[in-house]
């Protein structure tokens, strides 16, 4: 009875984990360069002391998809999409490099090139700093051309390049802080191949009508789980109601 009742307990602890996954997916379908995640569900064994009888459910996160977004042209000169494959690199909070497909760039107070969410943008040559502009224009491979201010039209200063990368999928994952990272923690060489598109944003790749279906197949295997341990708890209670007459 109790094996039983551990896989339905184990089967709806996980149908929650698989509905966090797709939940957040939905959360960010409107974020800016976000890559869905993927999930599925397998058997495990549980493992101890006595011979591994029992089994659970265990949700993972298996990869992520890397397909391109909508492109959507906003005009502004800090905004970048990354055309076709690739990644921006930046620098996490630990200041190491990671990478995102999230080209809302802005200047901080200090005068750094950083990211929507204030992360530090690498370039070939390290962090970005610019100086007062007039004007600031980001071509195809990423270079940095600036007007200083107060200086005339034609007085164009290249100061240094975004840092961008392509490589390949297996060698790189999605970890908690929404960047990609290398799986081994090496940095990836700048590759001069990959472009991108001056006033332009990357949509997140999340098909919303997937993952609502996701998440309503999940809540009904979910409810599954919750009447098979109602029905467990019924059949405990009619066997011990027999041993007692008897």
């Amino acid at each position: 009875m109790d094996k039983a009742l551990y896989l339905a307990m184990s089967g709806g602890v996980q149908t929650m984990n698989a509905q966090t996954i797709h939940a957040n997916n939905l959360a960010n379908v409107s974020t800016t360069g976000f890559r869905a995640d993927f999930e599925q569900a397998r058997s495990m064994q549980v493992y101890g002391e006595s011979m591994p009888s029992r089994v659970y459910a265990m949700t993972e996160n298996p990869a992520t998809r890397y397909t391109t977004g909508d492109m959507i042209q906003t005009d502004r000169n800090l905004d970048i999409a990354v055309a076709g494959e690739g990644f921006i690199t930046v620098y996490d909070e630990l200041g190491q490099e990671a990478y995102t497909r999230a080209g809302d760039l802005q200047i901080n107070a200090a005068g750094q090139l950083v990211t929507g969410t204030g992360l530090p943008v690498a370039g070939v040559e390290g962090p970005i700093f610019l100086p007062p502009v007039d004007r600031i224009t980001i071509t195809p491979d990423g270079s940095i051309s600036i007007v200083p201010q107060g200086g005339a039209a034609n007085e164009v200063a290249v100061l240094n390049q975004i840092k961008l990368v392509n490589p390949d999928p297996q060698d790189i994952r999605k970890k908690e802080d929404g960047l990609i990272h290398a799986k081994d923690g090496q940095p990836f060489e700048a590759d001069l191949n990959v472009k991108v598109a001056s006033g332009f944003l990357e949509g997140s790749n999340v098909n919303a009508v997937e993952e609502m279906t996701h998440i309503m197949n999940l809540a009904r295997r979910f409810e599954m789980n919750v009447k098979m341990m109602d029905s467990i708890r019924e059949n405990a209670n009619s066997s011990a109601r027999i041993l007692q007459r008897s």
